[in-house]
This record gives C-alpha cells, structure tokens and sequence, in this order.
C-alpha cells in the first residue's frame, strides 16, 4: 500500500518473510519512506530498541527521507504491527538480531539494489549490527544508545533497583503466569515473549553481556565488522552511560569507530535518556548530525 504524505514524502506498507517456515518464521511489518519526486541516494535501515515499536522513529524516518534517503523501519516479531509476545512465546533476542535484522537488511538491498546502504540500530539494533548482522555491503552505520546492558552498572541506585527487579521477577513472574511478559506495564515499550524476557534476564547479570555468553561467540563476530561505524550517547541515559556504550565500541577492533556523547543542553532540552533521541524535540537540533554523517558515507560509496 502506498500514498504520498503531505511533506512530499512517498510511503509504503510492508512485509518482510523471515526464515524458512517452521517455529520461529514469521513476518516482519514496516513502513518504508522515500524522496517524493528524486531517487534516493542511498538506502537506511533502522533497526529499533528492545520491543520499541516502529513509530518512535517515524520523525527520524522522515527526517532522512527528506534528505534523500530510502528509510525502512520495522518492528520485530512478536512485538507492534509484527504479531504479539502471547503467540510467539519462544522468541529469544538472539532471533531478532540473528534473523529480524538480517531479513530486513536483504529486504532493503533486493528493493534498492543499485544504491549504497547504511543502518542505524538503537539500543538491541546496535548490538545486532555490532554482532555483524545485516552488515553485508554496508557502507557504515550508526549506532545510538547501545550498550552492554549489566544491570549492574547502572549508576542510580533507585533505577538499578527498579530495572532488576522488572528483569528478576517481574517479568518472569508475569511470563510463568501470563505466558508472556507485559512490557507496557512495565515501562518497557511493547509486551515481550518470554524466551526474549529471560535470555535477557541472563545477560544483564552477566559482567560482559552477551559477550560472556559462550553460545553468542560474540567477541568473533564484532572482529568481523570492518565499516565505518558511529557510537552515539546520551550523556542523561540511565542505562547506555558512556563506559557501557564503550564496552561495545571497543570489541569492534577492525571497524573504524566514532564515539559522539550528547547532552540535554546540546538539544536545547530538558533530557533525552534511552528513547528520547528519536523524539522530535532533541531530534531538531541532533539528527543533522546523522545525516550529514550518512550522506558522507553514502557520498564515500
């Protein structure tokens, strides 16, 4: 389905096949922008956070577009437009960066053969990146607020407590007892599929996240990683602080990375934290940074 916005910006409904049919296939929905009346210069995917559906990024979508980019935003399975957590209760997080990601990223590249790609991941679709999914032919990405999520390390000690006790009984809890987790209860964004819930669990108790996960090989895949790449944080977030946003930057040994650290007052705002960076307020002031910072890597390839 398509239509053309008022700002000039034409836009489709997709749907995109993941994996052969079997427990954990199923179908990505998103929302694909595009210039209005000039071909798109290049092509970005953005991969979103943990159960955050894909209308958070829509400001941020259409900002690129009218910058010429094609710009695809989806939603994970199980969570928003992609189906629901209570019907796709063995859905892991490793099945949304190991197959959603790399789905939507061949997706892009079938659609947009002939121009060069970039993603962009926040938080959950920086580490898929980080872990070399959905990477091939890219010509650089963005990652913004993604970190070695270690409970642990939060710095508030009210907000540490209140995240461990979502990720160590409520969320568990509610999943033995619902079948799923309700992440929108929790402030967490969309409801979460159980497996999603615990692998998650199990990763933030853990010193090195995922990396401390023998099953993930994760130190193997971010050393394959060799783009240009972009670590963007906030320095209000009470999760991504600079040292966990850090601790991913420094296992991409062969990429050529780039640190920017923002605070509120660079947004003319009052905060940001996890989720604001893709709000429209903050967004005036900081997303001509990402653009000029794809549109040089789109100009590079």
């Amino acid at each position: 389905m398509r239509n053309i916005e008022a700002q000039g910006l034409q836009t489709e409904r997709v749907s995109i096949s993941v994996g052969a049919p079997g427990t954990r296939s199923g179908t990505l929905r998103g929302t694909l922008r595009m210039p209005g009346a000039e071909l798109a210069r290049a092509g970005v995917t953005i991969h979103s956070a943990t159960a955050v559906p894909q209308r958070l990024y829509s400001g941020f979508a259409e900002s690129l577009a009218k910058a010429g980019f094609a710009v695809l935003a989806y939603d994970y399975r199980g969570t928003g437009e992609s189906g629901n957590a209570r019907d796709n209760p063995r859905l892991r997080m490793r099945d949304w960066m190991d197959d959603d990601v790399p789905a939507a990223a061949a997706w892009m590249r079938q659609r947009f053969p002939d121009v060069p790609h970039l993603a962009v991941g926040h938080s959950l679709g920086g580490h898929a990146l980080a872990l070399n999914n959905g990477t091939e032919g890219l010509s650089g990405f963005m990652t913004v607020a993604s970190h070695a999520g270690v409970t642990a390390s939060i710095p508030d000690r009210v907000e540490r407590a209140r995240v461990e006790l979502i990720l160590r009984v409520l969320g568990p809890g509610t999943a033995r007892l619902l079948g799923y987790v309700p992440g929108r209860r929790f402030g967490l964004g969309e409801d979460m599929p159980t497996a999603a819930m615990r692998e998650w669990g199990k990763w933030t108790r853990q010193p090195g996240y995922f990396f401390d996960d023998p099953t993930m090989h994760a130190r193997e895949r971010t050393g394959r990683v060799r783009t240009e790449v972009l670590c963007v944080g906030l320095s209000d977030d009470p999760w991504a602080t600079p040292a966990q946003i850090g601790l991913i930057g420094r296992q991409l040994v062969n990429a050529r990375v780039q640190t920017r650290i923002y605070a509120p007052a660079d947004a003319g705002v009052a905060a940001i934290g996890h989720m604001g960076y893709f709000r429209r307020a903050p967004g005036a002031r900081l997303w001509p940074d990402a653009v000029a910072w794809l549109t040089e890597r789109a100009a590079r390839a």
